[in-house]
Order: C-alpha cells, then sequence, then structure tokens
C-alpha cells in the first residue's frame, strides 16, 4: 500500500476532514453546499479533497452503502503471509478492485482486508482469483449480525 505524503494540513483541510465525516449533503450539488459550510469555494473544496486523497491522508471519500440491499456482497478475510512474501502479496491482493481496507495485524492471519462484489456469488469467485493470484489460502469471515459503529476521526496537530 502506498504510503501517506508528508503534506501539512491548514485549518481548513482540517475543517474538511473535520466536518465532511457525516450529514454530507443530499442535493443537485452537494459539493459547493458543503462548501459554502465551510467557507470556501466549490472548486476550492474539490482540488483540496484531490490533494487529500492524492497525498493519502484520506484513502477514500465516498457514501458508505449497505451493499447487500444492493445485492451485493461483502466479508472480512484474512490471509496467513510469510514475512519475505508480504510485499509481493500485499500488491496482489491489492491489486483486486473488489478489495478495501487492507490491514497488517500481529496475528497469525496477519492480513485482513474486505471483500465487496456485486453479487453473493462474487465472493467465492473473488476469493479463488485471489488464492490463484497470491498462492495462498484466503479465509472469508460472513458477517452473521450486523451493528451499527459510527467512527468520527478528529485531525490533531
Amino acid at each position: 500500500m502506498r504510503e501517506a505524503a508528508r503534506i501539512e494540513l491548514d485549518a481548513v483541510d482540517r475543517a474538511i476532514i473535520d466536518r465532511l465525516q457525516g450529514d454530507f449533503p443530499i442535493c443537485e450539488r452537494p459539493y459547493l453546499e458543503a462548501a459554502e459550510v465551510l467557507g470556501i469555494g466549490e472548486d476550492e473544496l474539490l482540488a483540496r479533497l484531490r490533494r487529500l486523497l492524492d497525498a493519502r491522508v484520506l484513502t477514500r471519500f465516498g457514501p458508505m452503502f449497505q451493499i447487500e440491499r444492493m445485492g451485493g456482497a461483502f466479508v472480512l478475510a484474512a490471509m496467513r503471509v510469510p514475512e519475505a512474501d508480504w510485499e509481493r502479496v500485499l500488491a496482489v491482493v491489492n491489486a483486486f478492485p473488489e478489495v478495501a481496507h487492507n490491514y497488517r495485524r500481529t496475528h497469525e492471519l496477519n492480513m485482513w482486508f474486505v471483500l465487496a462484489t456485486e453479487t453473493p456469488g462474487g465472493i467465492a469467485d473473488t476469493v479463488a482469483r485471489l488464492e490463484a493470484a497470491s498462492g495462498l489460502p484466503v479465509y472469508p469471515f460472513p458477517k452473521l449480525k450486523e451493528y451499527f459503529v459510527e467512527m468520527k476521526l478528529e485531525v490533531r496537530t
């Protein structure tokens, strides 16, 4: 995974991160409305978001969907990756568009990520393709019960 570039966050960058974590406007011009709340122009907001994404300060900016309601599926998945093969497997796994939120853990299963597919059957297909591409088993953990935990991050200097 690409490392975050070292960039300075000013007060506007911090306000964008703090204020746009929820309640994003649903309207014809949501970025314009959000920019007005922040006291900046729409073009500036879009440019700052692009800069934060390009620098990997933000890894994603967009809505969160309940994929099952749209006919899709997702699972938490894990792999046991030998340390000597970590970078290769990381690149293989992260190349799949179905993979999100890939994290290293200090556990026997040391690589954890989310798989999201357009159909429930897409999970098994993606697991099979990941195993073929990486040469390692993938362990999918389907959701048994859903919880809602709202997480908002605070920018500190």
